[in-house]
C-alpha cells in the first residue's frame, strides 16, 4: 500500500500545474534574471586590499603572533597580500576611520585584540575573522609551550627557560601552524547572496508540495481525504508515503536548479560540495515540514494555504538578502534574532560559511537549527492530525 500510495502521490503531484511552475520554473526563471542583473558585478567584482590600522602601542610590539601575522598579510610582494597595514596612534586612526580611508583598527589591550569599525561589510568582516583566527592560533602556541614546559620540568630540568621556549614555538608554529590563506584573491563577492537565497527559497517553497501532499489525505481538503477517512488502511502509511513523494519531487527540482546555475549560469558553489547537498536537502526537508505545518494547522482552502507559505517564504528570503544584500548585514547587526529563526537564512548563511569561511562550526550551527526547526514543525503537525475530528463528513 505504501508503494502504491507512493507512485499515485507523485502523479498527481506532477500533474499540479501550479506545483511544476513554483517548484521548477519560478526558481529557474529568477536564477536567470538574476544572472543577467548581476553578471558584470560577479565578473568584476573582488575584493581589492583592505586598508587597515593598528595602533602602534607596546602591547602589539610585545605580541610576536599578531605582530608576525599582519606583517605577513601585509606584504606587498606577496602575491597574497590581504591588508594594506598602518601603524598609526589612536588620534590618527580614528581620523582616518572618520573619513573611511580605512575600514577599522585594532588595538592591542595586553593580550586581548579590540577592534574598532564605523560600520559594517564584507571587508570589516574579513578582518574580524582574521583577528579571530590570529587569537585562536595565539591559544595554540600558549598550550604548546605549556606542555613543553610541563614536560621539561617533569623530565628533571627545574632550571626551564620560558621565554626561549615560547620563541621557539612562535617560529615553529610561523611555518606551519599560524599560516593564512588569502581570499582577495577569490571571487568573493557579496552577490553570491542572492544565489543563495534562491536556493532557500526553493527549498521552501518545496512546502507548497509538502502542503498538497497532506490536503490529499484530510477529508475536509480532498474526496481522496475522504476515502482515506475510511479505509481500513494505517493513516500513518498514506501521510508518510504522500510526504515522501513529495520531497521526491522537491529534490528533483533542486536538482535541476543546481544543474542550470552550474552548468549554464556558471555559479560556484565551492568545494564542499558533499556539504552543499546535504545543506540543500535538509533545507528542503524543513520547507516540506512547513508546508505540513501549514496544511494541518490552517483550515483554509489550498488556494489561501499556498499564498500563506508563498508569504512566508518570501518574507524569509527577503530578511536573508534576496532583494538587497545590505538588509541581510542590518537585520544580523541589528536584530540577529529575525535571522536565527528565519529557515531562509539559516540555509544562505550555511551556503555562505561553506564558502566564505575555513572552519565548518557556523555551517554545522546551521544545519543542527535547520534539523531543530524541522523536528518541531513535524511534531506540531501530527500532534495537530491527531486531534482533528471529521464526524460531520
Amino acid at each position: 500500500m505504501f508503494l502504491h500510495n507512493f507512485k499515485y502521490s507523485l502523479k498527481t503531484l506532477f500533474k499540479n500545474k501550479m506545483l511544476i511552475f513554483w517548484t521548477f520554473a519560478f526558481p529557474i526563471i529568477l536564477g536567470t534574471f538574476f544572472n543577467m542583473a548581476f553578471a558584470d558585478v560577479i565578473n568584476k567584482e573582488k575584493l581589492s586590499i583592505i586598508d587597515i590600522a593598528i595602533i602602534d602601542n607596546e602591547d602589539y610590539q610585545n605580541n610576536k603572533i599578531f605582530k608576525t601575522a599582519f606583517e605577513s598579510l601585509s606584504d606587498e610582494n606577496s602575491e597574497d597580500q590581504m591588508f594594506n597595514t598602518k601603524l598609526l596612534d589612536e588620534e590618527k586612526a580614528k581620523e582616518m576611520l572618520n573619513k573611511e580611508e580605512i575600514v577599522g583598527y585594532l588595538k592591542m589591550q595586553g593580550n586581548d585584540p579590540k577592534l574598532v569599525f564605523q560600520k559594517n561589510g564584507v571587508n570589516q568582516t574579513i578582518f574580524k575573522y582574521v583577528v579571530e583566527e590570529i587569537v585562536q592560533r595565539s591559544s595554540i602556541v600558549e598550550n604548546i609551550s605549556k606542555d613543553e614546559i610541563k614536560k621539561q620540568i617533569e623530565q628533571g630540568n627545574f632550571a626551564v627557560d620560558a621565554e626561549s621556549i615560547v620563541k621557539r614555538v612562535i617560529n615553529e608554529t610561523s611555518n606551519t601552524e599560524i599560516e593564512f590563506e588569502n581570499t582577495a584573491n577569490k571571487n568573493l563577492n557579496y552577490m553570491m547572496i542572492e544565489f543563495y537565497t534562491l536556493i532557500a527559497m526553493t527549498c521552501l517553497y518545496g512546502g507548497i508540495l509538502g502542503m498538497v501532499a497532506i490536503n490529499q489525505t484530510l477529508p475536509n481538503m480532498s474526496n481522496k481525504g475522504k476515502r482515506v477517512a475510511v479505509a481500513p488502511t494505517k493513516k500513518g502509511t498514506i501521510i508518510l508515503s504522500s510526504l515522501l513523494a513529495g520531497y521526491v519531487a522537491q529534490l528533483l527540482g533542486l536538482v535541476i536548479l543546481f544543474a542550470y546555475t552550474i552548468f549554464a549560469l556558471k555559479v560556484d558553489y565551492g568545494e564542499h560540495t558533499g556539504l552543499v547537498i546535504l545543506l540543500a536537502m535538509i533545507g528542503s526537508l524543513t520547507g516540506l515540514s512547513m508546508g505540513v505545518a501549514v496544511g494541518t494547522l490552517s483550515k483554509k482552502s489550498e488556494g489561501a494555504k499556498s499564498g500563506i507559505l508563498i508569504a512566508i517564504t518570501m518574507t524569509g528570503c527577503f530578511f536573508a538578502g534576496m532583494m538587497g544584500v545590505t538588509l541581510k548585514y542590518v537585520i544580523d547587526k541589528g536584530m540577529p534574532i529575525i535571522n536565527k529563526i528565519n529557515p531562509a537564512n539559516m540555509i544562505t548563511d550555511g551556503f555562505y560559511s561553506l564558502y566564505y569561511y575555513n572552519t565548518l562550526d557556523r555551517f554545522w550551527f546551521n544545519v543542527a537549527s535547520l534539523g531543530v526547526l524541522c523536528v518541531v514543525l513535524i511534531t506540531i503537525s501530527f500532534l495537530s492530525l491527531r486531534r482533528q475530528k471529521y464526524d460531520s463528513i
